[in-house]
């Protein structure tokens, strides 16, 4: 069965055929401005060059009801995306069965099907980037929550009365964790605006390597905190910046002085897909689902 695959995320939309033996290449486009509407019809566009196809795999930023494959909420990274009919949208076009997944969900049940979580029944995902995003699987299944939101790990409040983050909280883990935070944090200790990969590239300097080690310390904070609420047997660790093998052996070394001696078997791993986890997870959802309702193609 091929499943056409499409990742849509605020500044890039990934899409990719995945063919009977699981691979893909992926193929990037611009995310165009105009609305939710505009971006379906974008990603019909994209998914149609890759040729015949027998269902269709989404997962997307924003809170997203996946029975209805309809966005709940997306916030201004994706302006007019809220409400959005995606499911809807893509089998009206194609007359092929669609799955629509948030992309952080998706990545989890990814990393749990090919990558780091493999084996795992109980665990959690987190993604550093400009925010930080979450999920959580236990007993194999991912946890929703009664509205389909579990998991927003960014808006934990870690600070009390802390910096003012963009959901209208105070100290939010996001404002502290984040590789946005980083960055943040750099131009405010440092005088300078340097990104994550600039700073890691000066670890050398004294004053650079106790910034970023600050802030693996306030990583550790929030994913401690939910290992107690939690008890995963892993935490996948992911986004860009976690590609920097200094900070994953620093975030692993200083973990279990974080957590109860109780909790000590919890492992710290790395996300191992990259890019194309939120896709495969997508896909393998879609097969699975596909199966036990007996669709067998177009």
């Amino acid at each position: 069965m091929r499943i056409a695959a499409a990742d849509i995320g605020g500044t890039d939309i990934k899409y990719a055929l995945v063919n009977e033996g699981g691979t893909l290449h992926l193929l990037k486009s611009p995310t165009p401005a105009g609305g939710g509407e505009v971006i379906v019809r974008h990603v019909g566009d994209l998914i149609e060059s890759l040729g015949a196809f027998d269902a269709v795999a989404v997962c997307t930023a924003g809170q997203v009801d996946p029975e209805k494959g309809e966005i709940l909420y997306a916030n201004e990274n994706i302006p007019g995306y809220t409400g959005t009919r995606v499911k809807a949208l893509i089998e009206a076009r194609f007359q092929r069965p669609a799955l629509v997944l948030n992309d952080v969900n998706a990545a989890a049940l990814g990393e749990g099907a090919l990558g780091a979580a493999r084996g795992f029944d109980d665990y959690l995902c987190l993604t550093y980037g400009t925010g930080i995003g979450g999920a959580i699987v236990i007993g194999g299944k991912l946890y929703e929550g009664a509205t389909h939101s579990a998991g927003e790990f960014g808006h934990i409040v870690t600070h009390r009365g802390g910096e003012r983050c963009a959901c209208g909280g105070r100290g939010c883990y996001e404002r502290y964790a984040s590789a946005a935070a980083l960055t943040r944090a750099a131009e405010k200790r440092l005088g300078e605006r340097l990104d994550g990969y600039e700073l890691f590239g000066r670890l050398g300097e004294a004053k650079v390597k106790r910034l970023v080690d600050d802030w693996a310390e306030e990583i550790l904070t929030g994913i401690a905190s939910l290992c107690h609420i939690f008890n995963p047997a892993c935490v996948v660790v992911g986004g860009g910046i976690m590609d920097q093998p200094y900070l994953v052996a620093r975030l692993q070394a200083r973990f279990p002085r974080h957590i109860m001696p109780s909790f000590a078997s919890v492992q710290l791993r790395r996300a191992e897909l990259g890019n194309s986890a939120g896709i495969q997870g997508a896909v393998t959802t879609l097969k699975r689902k596909l199966k036990d309702d007996g669709y067998t193609g177009a």
